[in-house]
């Protein structure tokens, strides 16, 4: 028996390495970690970023001040074991080994990328503290929060070229098993809160899936289904990997992932170590965020609480087309600086009803109903010959130039806006059909979705434009005779003798009078309430004065008008009365030229 157990104890202490063995084993992987090199790694997207662009955002330009002492001192050098040991000074949980690898990407920071690590450390004043939050919320380590560093070099608009978007660079399939929500006007893929919150889920699952930070921030970046094939390639027990046993079977990209974290980890901590200077905030960017459930435009806030657009844009990346579509079943968080949140609460009712019109949305529609009557066309040019034919079928036939009579006046505007279609004739541009419908070119593009001023040939645009409409009190002045109408017709439009008689002449002074009237009546300033649709252009047409005139009258500096107020019309210049005055000349000219014509016809069917 004892002979028995002498050779068990032989042959199990033959198979079992000895101590020295298992030590020399440890040391091999501890190797791996500190002496690995690999020169077919790929740089993330990150590496890519213009830090010029990151520089001249909105938030960099207004509140922070670029230090430039960086480009006074170049980058030292520094040891490896010196690294090594800065590393291993950072309070951290997850391990942050050294090797030749990390050293690259730290290399390729501190001294090619360090306008961009300036920018970098400029952005986490902001962005850093919403990374910590979320992270906190998880009880993740905060560590991770330089993830977005690599992914998207803090830009919360950044796509990749393989379809993810935002800070945390979510794909679409993984944005939407996180609810996130993803569409043509909202993308909370770029929403700094949001997002932030679902990758610190997205990280806590992982980490509860392979027990190993180096494996979970690997999985982050290629996913775990890379991660769980590169484990069955490398064999044994998958508990008892981590991200550099399995190195060898990971995509290069994935390579590089986990050694440029630790790379941004040195980097954001000790960038002074390299003489680079964080870009420095000159006041604090204070926010809060406020819920909102109606449907509104960047354009309404920034013009009633006077914010920059850009700056709502900055604070709220997710809202792809600067439009809020909040409704009475979902709710929308708008951040604002915090001094500007009181200012939307008592002002949310003039921010819904600033230019509301304009910016509502169309959610009933008729058939026919751009289509648009002959006396509601708006005026067009003489020359304008493809204009003209493309509503030949809506335009009654024009006498010609010696038999048509003077135009009555132009009815009085009512300010209702109408719809039409304008087709782009050849050679025209985007201002001459702004000028011909008195509407603004951004409007045009705004209501066409257009991110240029250049129109084609061809093209349908819609135009929003306040048509003439003849008011209750005017009735429509009696069409003249054309050369086909009839004798009875003819007998109708010609005054009797009976008529003639009970008609009293006034005498050359009552017309001096009378005239006299008018012009003080029209010397006088009239006030006008400005509707919906209205712009000082159409306002200035509809009165017979100029834009400059209406400026000066009501003290404007730029164009910002507001439906509701009240304008001041100035009087129209004596020029203006002298262009009346030969106007009306050329009318009677007009009228006894046409008198003459019919009497000709006259004597000739006689």
């Amino acid at each position: 028996m004892k002979k028995t157990l002498l050779i068990l104890s032989l042959a199990i202490s033959a198979l079992m390495p000895t101590a020295s063995e298992a030590a020399s084993k440890r040391a091999s992987v501890l190797d791996l970690k500190e002496s690995i090199t690999d020169d077919s790694i790929v740089y993330p997207e990150s590496f890519e970023t213009d830090a010029r662009k990151l520089l001249e955002s909105w938030y960099m330009k207004n509140y922070t001040d670029t230090d430039d002492r960086y480009r006074q001192a170049g980058n030292p050098s520094t040891s490896d074991d010196e690294m090594r040991r800065r590393l291993a000074d950072l309070p951290t949980v997850i391990d942050l080994p050294y090797n030749q690898i990390v050293r690259s990407y730290i290399d390729r920071y501190v001294e090619k990328g360090r306008p961009m690590v300036a920018a970098l450390l400029g952005l986490s004043t902001y962005y850093m503290p919403i990374f910590e939050q979320a992270l906190e919320a998880e009880q993740l380590p905060l560590e991770l929060k330089y993830l977005p560093v690599i992914e998207s070099a803090l830009d919360p608009n950044a796509v990749s070229r393989s379809g993810a978007a935002g800070l945390w660079q979510f794909m679409p399939a993984a944005a939407k098993g996180y609810e996130l929500e993803v569409n043509s006007l909202v993308d909370e893929r770029r929403d700094p809160y949001m997002s932030s919150k679902k990758a610190a889920r997205m990280l806590h699952d992982l980490y509860d899936t392979y027990g190993d930070w180096s494996l979970a921030i690997a999985a982050y970046n290629c996913g775990p289904g890379n991660v769980n094939k590169a484990l069955r390639r490398a064999g044994g027990d998958p508990k008892k990997h981590d991200f550099w046993s399995i190195y060898s079977y990971l995509s290069p990209e994935t390579r590089g992932y986990v050694p440029m974290f630790i790379a941004a980890n040195y980097v954001m901590n000790y960038h002074d170590k390299h003489n680079i200077s964080a870009v420095l905030p000159t006041r604090p960017l204070v926010t809060d965020t406020i819920g909102v459930s109606s449907r509104i435009h960047f354009d309404q806030i920034a013009a009633v609480l006077n914010i920059p657009k850009e700056e709502l844009r900055i604070l709220n990346p997710q809202f792809r087309a600067d439009i809020i579509p909040g409704s009475a079943d979902r709710t929308y968080m708008l951040v604002l600086p915090a001094q500007q949140v009181q200012a939307y609460i008592m002002s949310e009712d003039e921010i819904r009803g600033y230019e509301a019109s304009r910016y509502a949305r169309r959610v009933d529609a008729r058939p026919d109903e751009m289509a648009v009557s002959a006396d509601e066309q708006p005026a067009v040019d003489s020359d304008d010959e493809t204009l003209l034919a493309s509503r030949s079928d809506e335009v009654e036939d024009i006498p010609a130039p010696e038999t048509q009579a003077p135009r009555a006046p132009a009815p009085a505007m009512s300010g209702k806006a109408r719809l039409v279609t304008h087709t782009v004739a050849a050679g025209e541009t985007i201002n001459d059909i702004a000028e011909r419908y008195g509407v603004r070119v951004s409007d045009i593009r705004s209501w066409n979705s257009l991110r240029r001023n250049a129109v084609r040939k061809g093209q349908k645009l819609r135009i929003e434009t306040t048509v003439a409409q003849t008011s209750a009190t005017q009735q429509p002045a009696a069409r003249p005779a054309s050369s086909g109408s009839t004798k009875s017709q003819a007998a109708a439009a010609q005054p009797t003798s009976s008529t003639k008689k009970a008609a009293p002449q006034k005498t050359t002074t009552q017309k001096a009078s009378a005239q006299k009237t008018q012009k003080a009546q029209a010397a006088k300033p009239t006030d006008y309430t400005i509707k919906n649709g209205d712009n000082l252009i159409s306002i200035a047409k509809r009165h017979g004065v100029t834009v400059e005139q209406l400026r000066a009258a009501n003290g404007l500096k730029g164009d910002a008008i507001r439906a509701g107020k009240t304008l001041k019309i100035p009087a129209k210049t004596s020029s203006g009365s002298k262009a009346s005055s030969s106007k009306s000349g050329s009318k009677k000219g007009a009228k006894s030229g046409t008198k003459k014509s019919s009497g000709s016809k006259k004597s000739r069917k006689r």
